[in-house]
């Protein structure tokens, strides 16, 4: 049984004043998910954020949480009556605080405000730290601490502004996780905003590619990469080139690695002149193919190694190998294409960017 909808935003245009960032925005959250605007700066992804806060007007559309218009042309359903609790990127604690009180901020006049509080303590793994004050705290303590103050009032939707990125890599990584199983163990739902493809997989159910104030893909993660919806998601969302070929039929397409099976979503008439992606993970060192390439670099990466490879007609491939696979830069090697259901765009569409 699915989830209920919680949040839904249609046709939606926002931004500063008169200057429209976002347009023809249309996306829908379910209950009990955690959603994740992702793109490069300047892409619209903060400003619909603070639309869904209540802090920027919009110019068209509306927003609906739980049922309830809390934002459309000409009305603006103020934050504080809105239920959406915030979690800012500077984390924006109360220096003179303790723990405990920073977390006891917005809901001071709780019948249980102790009880909650512990809760909130227990939920971030900082049961013992109640009595410091931020400074006291790593950067990790101190982000779990704003995500415990915007959780304590049981907020219905929790928005998050690029949460991790004051933090390093590794600690990064992990806070991630832990954040979506404190969520997920709430059943809290949440939008997160973040420019990090890991990041955004890692914490959420639903991802939003934006590119240039429109949303190109609203999706799962696994769809994003398998079965991207345009060019832009194609050539933004993980690795991988395009290769030219032509359409055989709605299933097969051949190209300088033969004949590639594509994915039915993508069906285009026979004959059409088309560019395949193809990922690193989709191509296989095979030693007796008679398909060859030489081998351009190498990027060590522990488990597995990345390698560019340059194929007779021009057409470069990268392939994601195991690191006992050790090839030498400037060999000729055997490949194979090991995926299936392909993704494929019109040659006609504009050129996708390699990564």
């Amino acid at each position: 049984m699915s989830e209920p909808l919680l949040l839904k935003l249609h046709d939606l245009a926002c931004g500063y004043q008169d200057q429209r960032v976002v347009q023809s925005l249309n996306l829908h959250l379910n209950a009990g998910d955690i959603g994740c605007l992702l793109g490069s700066s300047g892409c619209g992804k903060t400003t619909t954020l603070r639309a869904i806060a209540g802090f920027e007007p919009v110019h068209e559309g509306e927003i609906v949480l739980a049922g309830e218009v809390i934002s459309r042309a000409g009305f603006t359903l103020a934050p504080e009556k809105r239920r959406i609790g915030m979690v800012f990127q500077d984390y924006a604690l109360f220096p003179h605080l303790t723990v405990a009180d920073n977390i006891a901020f917005g809901i001071r006049n709780h019948p249980r405000l102790a009880q909650v509080v512990g809760e909130m303590l227990e939920l971030v793994n900082l049961g013992a730290l109640g009595k410091r004050h931020p400074h006291e705290l790593s950067g990790g303590q101190q982000q779990r601490v704003a995500l415990a103050r915007a959780l304590a009032p049981e907020p219905q939707l929790l928005l998050l502004d690029e949460p991790f990125s004051n933090l390093d890599g590794e600690l990064r990584r992990r806070l991630s996780h832990e954040v979506r199983d404190i969520l997920k163990a709430r059943g809290t739902s949440a939008i997160l905003v973040t420019h990090d493809q890991e990041e955004a997989f890692a914490v959420s159910d639903q991802v939003g590619v934006f590119q240039a104030g429109r949303l190109e893909q609203w999706d799962t993660p696994y769809n994003l990469y398998h079965k991207p919806a345009t060019p832009y998601v194609a050539s933004f969302i993980g690795q991988g080139y395009f290769i030219p070929g032509r359409s055989i039929d709605g299933a097969w397409v051949q190209t300088e690695l033969g004949r590639l099976q594509v994915n039915s979503v993508y069906a285009v008439a026979a004959g059409t002149s088309v560019h395949v992606l193809l990922r690193p993970d989709a191509i296989a060192y095979a030693p007796d193919s008679p398909l060859k390439a030489r081998v351009l670099s190498k990027t060590f990466q522990g488990a597995v190694s990345l390698y560019r490879l340059q194929l007779a007609a021009d057409i470069q491939l990268q392939a994601l190998l195991p690191s006992h696979v050790d090839l030498r830069l400037g060999n000729e090697v055997g490949i194979q294409v090991v995926a299936e259901h392909l993704a494929l765009f019109p040659a006609e569409c504009k050129a996708p960017v390699h990564h």
